[in-house]
């Protein structure tokens, strides 16, 4: 174990076994090296670790506080990596997003208002009115995040905004296969939107799914054309 990470697993076990609350602040320099049995400046990394993924709370001139510690804000520091993943990646968190999308479109589905409905419904006329990529991306999201949010789990939407993070960035790159996917696509909303305007899980699961995995065939079919280009660049 290196010294950094022996840093870091005093520092999780001292959290975890209620040593150290939520908003409480952390021990000196001197006290947390003493009591870990590692140096000041491994400590300090370990520290600047924590921090970076919202587990404490570094405040200038005051010392670090552990963060409230809360599911959905840890589950959101993982943006931070994923953002990092190459084509594969996306296509293995594709595959995540069909178990937990169907899922939240039935949370939604029992538990959505006719304000959300309608907002929703304004949003997919956007979607489908848009013909620049940036802004059928963002709506797209959108339309995906309202949907989380409406099913009431924050720990379920901040995963699922996760996920969605780093697939909001490729494009399909023939324009043919672009028409054709957003046609799919704007269907595939449709469908997700009448199940939730009816109040039925099954429906809007169900819509999720075929949606999620319409998009996980275009992910696989968009990678593998990636891979044609790289052995054509690598050749030429």
């Amino acid at each position: 174990m290196s010294a950094l990470d022996k840093a870091l697993h005093g520092l999780r076990a001292l959290i975890a076994d209620g040593a150290l609350r939520p908003g409480d602040r952390l021990p000196s320099e001197g006290e947390l090296c003493e009591r870990l049995g590692v140096s000041r400046g491994s400590l300090r990394e370990a520290i600047r670790t924590l921090a970076a993924l919202g587990v404490l709370d570094t405040r200038h001139g005051s010392g670090s506080y552990v963060s409230e510690l809360r599911a959905a804000d840890l589950i959101g520091s993982l943006s931070l990596t994923v953002g990092l993943l190459p084509m594969a990646g996306v296509l293995e968190l594709t595959e995540l997003r069909r178990v937990l999308e169907p899922h939240a479109a039935a949370l939604a589905a029992a538990r959505i208002g006719p304000d959300t409905v309608e907002a929703l419904s304004g949003l997919l006329d956007q979607i489908e009115a848009s013909d620049d990529f940036e802004d059928h991306s963002r709506l797209d999201h959108e339309f995906h995040m309202t949907i989380s949010e409406a099913a009431g789990n924050s720990a379920l939407t901040s995963l699922i905004d996760v996920l969605r993070s780093r697939s909001r960035a490729y494009r399909i790159p023939d324009a043919g296969d672009a028409a054709e996917l957003k046609l799919h696509s704007d269907a595939g909303h449709r469908a997700i939107l009448r199940g939730l305007a009816a109040a039925d899980p099954v429906a809007a699961s169900a819509a999720a799914s075929s949606h999620v995995a319409y998009t996980e065939y275009w992910v696989r079919r968009y990678t593998d054309v990636e891979g044609e280009q790289r052995e054509g660049d690598a050749a030429g």
